[in-house]
């Protein structure tokens, strides 16, 4: 036998017997089809549809009579449109806030190796396995002025004492953010665990050997390593914050008054009890507005980083 019968075929017949780059992984792709099915579909297609039927008169249903931007107008002329986005925005500030820092301070806490860590953070992450709905019933209850916690503390000889946040205008978003962090900080302490363990233990130990405290070590080395963590963290966070509605609904009802109104329960009013569609998709669109305003720098920390490096 020759050194050319043994030599490996190249040319054409190698490039026959290659698969081409759409066949490969054939099976993954033909599973993916119901999804992005699914995707341009239900969601691109219905996207659209609530964009364009935001520029028309539809009331109780939909209907293609181009009204133009009047209904853009109405909105932003609504004292309840306004209040919805302001307590949107306060409620959105302190619970990025403070979500991202108990979060983490109980996952620094966590990752000390204590003994019952299994049984802490399972505490603390049970009440994301709640809905909504019964997180908000739940703190009505505790924040009830005549069956919760004033009740209780009265009860044990301090006469003065009061919280009763939710019903207090000025105070009320207070009173629902006491309630989604207590569900929501329980995950992201989660994904921030995950991202201390994911910590070489090397690092730790060149900070001791350089005499930096842990506090240091926390702010300088480990927060900037896990910087996806916080990103991803802060999508998750903006992303439920945008999309506030069964808490409301669960303690306030968007009172006293129009106190504690949120864009989404303005949709919903607006859809379904004012039998105002129009209206309705015009508030839907300036809630995705939101969206992708919060998505394009994320895709741009997450993916353009990734670029440049």
């Amino acid at each position: 036998m020759t050194t050319t019968d043994i030599r490996p075929q190249t040319g054409r017949s190698a490039a026959v017997r290659r698969p081409s780059r759409l066949l490969r992984n054939l099976s993954s792709k033909v599973a993916m089809l119901p999804l992005i099915f699914t995707a341009l579909v239900i969601f691109l297609g219905g996207t659209i549809w609530t964009v364009v039927y935001s520029f028309t008169k539809s009331g109780l249903l939909p209907r293609l009579s181009w009204a133009g931007l009047d209904q853009y107008e109405r909105l932003w002329s609504s004292r309840k449109w306004i209040v919805s986005i302001e307590n949107l925005a306060v409620y959105g500030v302190f619970s990025l806030i403070g979500t991202l820092v108990i979060g983490f301070t109980l996952a620094a806490l966590l990752d000390r190796k204590i003994r019952g860590e299994a049984v802490f953070r399972s505490i603390f992450l049970y009440p994301f396995a709640l809905s909504f709905i019964v997180t908000g019933l739940v703190w009505q209850w505790i924040l009830n002025p005549e069956l919760g916690l004033q009740h209780v503390v009265r009860g044990m000889g301090f006469e003065s004492f009061t919280f009763d946040p939710l019903n207090n205008p000025n105070i009320v978003m207070f009173g629902l953010l006491i309630a989604g962090l207590w569900q929501g900080t329980g995950l992201i302490m989660c994904i921030m665990l995950a991202g201390l363990r994911g910590i070489d233990d090397d690092i730790w130990k060149a900070a001791r050997v350089d005499g930096i405290g842990t506090v240091k070590t926390y702010i300088r080395i480990i927060i900037p390593m896990m910087r996806p963590v916080f990103v991803t963290s802060l999508v998750l966070i903006a992303a439920g914050i945008v999309k506030l509605y069964d808490l409301v609904v669960a303690q306030t009802s968007g009172g006293p008054g129009i106190s504690s109104e949120v864009p989404a329960k303005y949709v919903m009013t607006a859809m379904f009890g004012g039998q105002n569609l129009g209206q309705g998709f015009a508030a839907s669109t300036m809630m995705l507005l939101m969206v992708v305003i919060i998505l394009i720098p994320w895709a741009y920390l997450e993916f353009g980083g990734k670029r440049r490096g």
